[in-house]
């Protein structure tokens, strides 16, 4: 049943085309909760299965730096190729990466890791642009609040998204198992079982609506590859003068360090000296079910600038809150407390991933919805830049180390955020009088 705020107004019988939007959505939620179950939960698994002279964590330190490079000419292929296209290709590289893991090895890890860095850039700057696109056009066919549909439909998407944390890491606790000497069996069953998911994922894709006939048009074939680049390039630049995108750069670069630390350290530092291996994915899953429900719960607070303040600071706090405790008062301890520390961590972080993850979306798709592909880029790049580096440091140094990293960009993140989101206020007030 519709809420009152998606009764449409003005609009009695509304175009065929406004029935897809919802439904859309919906598929592109199941799709990638199909496709990253079985991805985020190999991601966890990586630091601690394949440990022989760090294979897991410099592969993926591997792809999140392939994910940067490729994520400057992500918006070009995805403006080429149309967002949906872009999102099928996007899954390619997932399936991959974890049919390499079925034999881990430097020959079969690192040329999988390159080339899912390439369809992780493209299948998320689809994501963000279809999803955005979608959006606006459902709040103009219906006559609603822009900002309300951008914040409902990404708290939607991130809310479904965080609970494949959920589901994979439940899967991996049912497969896999400790045996004696520290090593671990069922992690074969565990890689086929994700390939089935990832297929499923990918066939799913196919039945998404194309979305907003000037994206999905071709460029002139007059029109040379390497003159898109330079255009493309120069977009990007041209994005970089604006004192907004700069403001929010901080911001996205903590939010990929913040999901390399639960991935490279957490599970490492924390949840497996109390809990063992066969424990990461019980905590993965508390955390993804925070970060869903968080998810879900700011996309649907969220009706514009204002709201998203008030949440990204809402979300920082708690993080800050986190930080402090393991950097002044964390210890692995036994009993009861050895079990239930690591599960708190992880619900706290979770809750701090969902409102970055739904408000970075929104704020981008408010801001910059005149160049969606172009800011889409920006937030996977800084991302994945910020997440590689998470994982080629992570050897070392210590956690107390990173934990200081993580508070020191936090604070920093946060005090451009605040500032922007002033400035707006005082120029809003300003036009206003």
């Amino acid at each position: 049943m519709a809420t009152d705020e998606e009764t449409p107004l003005l609009v009695e019988n509304p175009p065929t085309p406004t029935l897809n939007h919802k439904k859309d959505v919906h598929i592109l939620c199941w799709a990638f909760l199909l496709i990253f179950l079985a991805y985020g939960a190999a991601q966890n698994l990586e630091s601690t299965i394949n440990t022989e002279e760090d294979l897991g964590t410099i592969s993926l330190g591997i792809l999140y730096l392939s994910f940067t490079f490729f994520s400057v000419l992500a918006s070009l292929v995805v403006k080429k190729l149309g967002s949906k296209t872009a999102l099928i290709l996007g899954t390619t590289g997932y399936w991959l990466f974890i049919a390499a893991n079925l034999k881990p090895t430097w020959y079969t890890m690192v040329p999988a890791s390159l080339y899912l860095g390439f369809a992780a850039s493209i299948i998320w700057v689809a994501q963000g642009t279809y999803l955005t696109s979608t959006a606006h056009s459902y709040a103009n066919d219906f006559n609603l609040h822009e900002g309300t549909v951008i914040g409902k439909f990404n708290g939607e998407f991130w809310g479904m998204f965080a609970s494949h944390q959920l589901v994979g890491n439940l899967i991996t606790l049912a497969l896999l198992r400790d045996e004696k000497g520290g090593s671990t069996s069922g992690t074969t069953l565990l890689f086929i079982v994700f390939l089935c998911s990832m297929t499923l994922g990918t066939i799913l894709m196919c039945f998404l609506s194309k979305r907003n006939g000037k994206e999905e048009q071709m460029q002139d074939s007059r029109v040379t590859f390497s003159s898109s680049v330079v255009s493309l390039l120069k977009a990007m630049l041209n994005l970089l003068l604006d004192i907004r995108i700069l403001l929010i750069i901080p911001l996205i670069a903590y939010s990929g360090l913040q999901q390399a630390f639960v991935w490279a350290e957490y599970t490492k530092q924390i949840v497996k000296p109390s809990l063992g291996e066969r424990g990461v994915g019980g905590a993965m899953a508390v955390y993804g079910v925070f970060d869903a429900i968080c998810s879900l719960a700011a996309g649907r607070l969220t009706f514009g600038l204002s709201s998203i303040t008030i949440i990204v600071s809402a979300g920082a706090l708690i993080q800050i809150i986190v930080l402090l405790w393991l950097l002044l008062g964390y210890s692995v301890a036994g009993g009861v407390l050895g079990t239930v520390y690591p599960l708190l961590i992880g619900a706290l972080w979770g809750i701090g991933d969902g409102v970055l993850n739904t408000q970075l979306s929104a704020l981008l798709g408010i801001l910059f919805k005149h160049d969606l592909e172009g800011a889409f880029a920006q937030l996977k790049l800084w991302q994945s830049a910020s997440i590689a580096v998470v994982f080629f440091i992570s050897s070392s140094i210590s956690l107390q180390t990173m934990v200081i990293i993580l508070f020191t960009a936090l604070c920093v993140s946060l005090a451009g955020f605040l500032f922007l989101m002033l400035q707006f206020e005082r120029a809003f007030s300003y036009r206003a009088s």
